[in-house]
């Protein structure tokens, strides 16, 4: 039985002891809810207790091992541009679309009073100190001290920082340089077998996360949670229609069939697969055989745009991030919600190719404005389908950027496809534990 079927029945079945304790007010419920409790806070902390060190190190080791900013080129100079302007775009209209969605939620009053009582994470924005002014929030995105704002657990500072060493790491001499990226890498990788542990562990969290939750809020939480489930995966969907595919065609020079012809084999095994990384095959064949791309540039940027390139992270972290805000009753304030959005966009470049990898970005979305991680656990239980939508959307934002770009730099696509043997540097399959990436 697989991870995700295994996490799901978890979730039926801590929803359905969690109804049944709130609709039959059984007597000794507090007392379950005492001893069930605890066990969910100790997924969550052991899910924290990885971030900082895995988040901080991939982007470290990411950005170090760009190479040389001038041997890059321009081309990769603006893919890079066009992800980070896509992915905001992303970000910004998942921030404008879901509020005044995710506020027609129902949720009992007191519920939430229940729910603010036991978030343990919970910052100033539940306790309801001011809110950090716009000056404020731009002077702490440098931090005065990376290693308390790592304690701390001030993500947004802290990614300034990985970023800011990542790219003086290149001008480190070469061999000091790779010593180091080596380093890094490393302990990602042995983060990211801690994660795996955890993971196993996933059902037993989720259980113990949900059951508790839906004892307080009651049916409330089973429709919450259906709402949070369409409007991620229809954001998706219209996110990718209204912005991608024109993208394509007009910035592409391309018609839209063509486009929609030459990226659906992707589409499908991303869908089913929910792996961009297992779905780069595919990608690459589309971009050479149906829109006779050039070798050298379908073999560069998309590859570059499957490692670090997720239209559907940005979405889904911001929706995420503002769902548990709604559950939980806090408002957050407008330089709230832009933290949420510039946190969003930088951590999708970091998310590990694991299973759950989604839940990981999420934890320094929430923790950078302060959010309770204590809902994380019901979000991974009913990822599967919204995790779908947003995988596919992210390999048909990946296929048009880098349309987009090749068309930008003259790289021209011939109006007739010229099939050409792929270069098997470029279609090596990904590693086994990439192919169940979640995202």
């Amino acid at each position: 039985m697989s991870l995700t079927t295994r996490v799901l029945i978890a979730l039926v079945v801590g929803i359905a002891a969690g109804l049944a304790l709130s609709a039959m007010h059984v007597p000794y419920a507090p007392q379950i809810i005492a001893v069930v409790e605890p066990v969910g806070t100790l997924f969550i902390n052991a899910v924290r207790m990885t971030v900082v060190p895995l988040v901080f190190s991939l982007l470290v080791a990411g950005v170090a091992s760009a190479g040389n900013p001038a041997s890059i080129g321009r081309l990769g100079g603006r893919a890079l541009f066009l992800f980070v302007v896509l992915l905001t775009l992303a970000g910004v209209t998942a921030a404008v679309v879901a509020p005044p969605v995710l506020a027609r939620i129902p949720i009992d009053p007191q519920a939430v009073q229940a729910l603010r009582a036991n978030a343990h994470d919970a910052s100033s924005v539940l306790t309801g100190a001011r809110a950090p002014t716009f000056a404020q929030w731009l002077v702490d995105l440098v931090p005065a001290n990376p290693i308390k704002a790592a304690a701390d657990g001030s993500m947004l500072p802290l990614i300034v920082f990985a970023i800011a060493l990542g790219l003086a790491l290149l001008g480190v001499p070469t061999r000091r340089r790779s010593a180091l990226v080596e380093l890094f890498r490393g302990f990602a990788d042995a983060m990211l077998v801690i994660v795996r542990w955890i993971l196993k562990l996933a059902p037993i969290g989720v259980f113990a996360l949900s059951l508790p939750l839906v004892a307080k809020l009651g049916l409330a939480a089973v429709g919450a949670l259906a709402s949070y489930v369409v409007l991620v995966s229809l954001a998706t969907i219209v996110f990718v229609v209204v912005v991608i595919y024109p993208l394509a065609a007009i910035g592409g020079h391309l018609p839209m069939g063509r486009f929609a012809r030459a990226v659906f084999p992707a589409q499908a095994v991303a869908f089913t697969a929910r792996s961009s990384l297992v779905a780069l095959p595919a990608l690459i064949e589309g971009a050479r055989k149906r829109l006779s791309m050039r070798e050298e540039i379908a073999g560069f940027l998309l590859p570059l745009a499957s490692a670090t390139f997720r239209i559907g992270a940005s979405l889904g972290l911001t929706i995420g991030a503002l769902f548990i805000a709604r559950l939980y009753g806090v408002t957050l304030a407008p330089s709230n919600i832009a933290t949420v959005v510039l946190t969003s966009v930088i951590t999708s470049f970091s998310i590990p190719g694991v299973p759950a990898g989604s839940i990981i970005g999420m934890v320094p979305v929430l923790q950078s404005v302060g959010l309770p991680l204590d809902g994380l656990g019901i979000l991974l239980g009913v990822d599967t389908i919204p995790d779908s939508f947003r995988t596919a959307g992210n390999v048909t934002a990946q296929m048009a950027a880098v349309v987009v770009v090749a068309r930008d730099r003259q790289a021209q696509l011939s109006p007739v496809a010229s099939p050409v043997a792929a270069p098997s540097s470029v279609t090596v399959a990904p590693r086994a534990d990439e192919t169940t990436a979640v995202e």
